[in-house]
């Protein structure tokens, strides 16, 4: 089996690496090509990438290339963890936001849009690749930020392509609650529980957890509200998991205290991204180290933990046929009744050989559903703004958002968006693309 990674030079590819290598008794892996743009960066990092193989007995070739059909070509997985601009832009989406008093962040808001228009492009031709290049029946695993309006746009606009979106995320909340329980002598391996959570990506809702089929949300929930209650800075207010009888994703902090995130941002800088690239220079001098085969410590503060778990596991439960749940970003088809086919949703799905679907499950109650419904209609606008170049769509989209910025204001936030980009825009200033 060959398998392409699209952004095989990032700094999280040697965790990818080492969940492949910790699973190669079931995922018989043959070829694994990591395709980047900065050669120099590939060289270092999928330099890191084969000397971890060979210290394993090279139970897999690493290639690295630079020419995206050479690494698609023949693939039957093909992962995108891509950044269009690289770390550089993700700063730029961090001030946009704080030079317009609004939400500066790579996935939400003003932040998350601009990401999304300069990548559903480059995503879209990557599935093309696929239909072409890759064997019949190959799987897109889009973990590249936004995963979920990312996903809508390949189910929109390929949807020849078998495509799902996977975040880290819900996997993080299954290992915080197995952790909780564990403090209280109850340990369950994670293959056993699985999380129940609905909404969309980086905007869900957990309301349940089983051990074995057995339905335990109401103690994991008391035991989180009495963390909350005892905690000097809780989390969230206990009123509100108290009403909702749900645990909102860590992102919804964005919408349920904006005030706060945005305080936040005025002690910039650093931002998170100019964190991040501190984090990402130190990280690349000790994947440059020739002596170096296992991964340095310091990898976890780039964030992205279980990521290598999540994409393996993912892949082999496809390839084996087995049947099993996980928590991805694919259409809704039916499963949440009343809401639109053609949603990307965030959701339990069953994952075999035949595909990934998403299991029947109940609707989100009314006092988050109209929230989550706001941002879908974003997402939709955002993907026809994105394909399209159609500023008008962009403009909506802005005007949409609850956290975009008010109508008198949002010309010229998407002006300052559309030029602080153009580079990576070309679709929007009549440049085709």
């Amino acid at each position: 089996m060959k398998i392409a990674v699209i952004g095989g030079g990032s700094s999280y590819t040697p965790e990818l690496i080492n969940g492949f290598l910790a699973r190669v008794a079931e995922l018989p892996v043959r070829e694994l090509w990591l395709m980047d743009l900065l050669p120099e960066r590939l060289e270092i990092v999928g330099g890191f990438a084969q000397r971890m193989v060979a210290a394993k007995g090279s139970p897999f070739q690493v290639h690295l290339t630079t020419n995206q059909a050479e690494a698609i070509a023949g693939a039957s997985y093909v992962l995108t963890q891509l950044r269009v601009g690289w770390m550089q832009a993700r700063r730029e989406d961090e001030y946009l936001g704080l030079r317009h008093g609004l939400i500066g962040q790579e996935t939400t808001g003003i932040g998350g849009m601009a990401k999304a228009l300069r990548t559903i492009p480059v995503i879209l031709g990557i599935a093309n690749d696929l239909l072409k290049l890759a064997e019949p029946g190959a799987l897109l695993v889009n973990f590249t930020n936004p995963a979920g309006l990312v996903t809508q746009a390949l189910t929109q606009y390929a949807p020849r392509v078998t495509a799902v979106g996977v975040c880290n995320a819900p996997f993080n909340m299954k290992m915080t609650v197995l952790q909780d329980l564990a403090k209280l002598g109850v340990v369950v391996e994670p293959e056993r529980a699985q999380l129940d959570t609905l909404g969309l990506n980086h905007l869900t809702w957990h309301r349940g957890f089983t051990v074995d089929g057995e339905d335990i949300w109401p103690q994991v929930l008391g035991q989180y509200l009495n963390h909350l209650r005892q905690a000097d800075a809780p989390e969230w207010p206990s009123e509100l998991i108290e009403s909702l009888q749900m645990i909102p994703n860590y992102y919804l902090h964005y919408f349920y205290g904006t005030a706060r995130k945005l305080a936040e941002q005025q002690a910039w800088p650093p931002s998170r991204a100019e964190e991040v690239m501190t984090i990402e220079a130190k990280l690349l001098g000790q994947y440059a180290e020739p002596d170096r085969t296992e991964l340095p410590d310091g990898l976890m503060q780039r964030g992205g933990a279980y990521y290598s778990t999540v994409a393996t596991q993912l892949l082999n439960a496809h390839f084996n046929d087995l049947h099993e749940q996980h928590v991805v970003n694919v259409p809704n088809r039916g499963a949440v009744a009343g809401w639109p086919d053609e949603w990307v949703l965030e959701l339990p799905a069953l994952v075999s050989r035949a595909g990934i679907e998403p299991m029947p499950t109940r609707p989100l109650p009314p006092v988050v559903f109209g929230l989550m419904q706001q941002v879908k209609q974003y997402e939709m606008l955002t993907v026809e703004a994105a394909v399209h170049g159609d500023k008008n769509a962009a403009y909506q989209a802005l005007l949409t958002h609850p956290l975009g910025p008010a109508a008198k204001n949002v010309a010229a936030v998407l002006e300052d968006l559309l030029e602080t980009h153009r580079a990576y825009l070309p679709r929007f200033f009549g440049d085709g693309g």
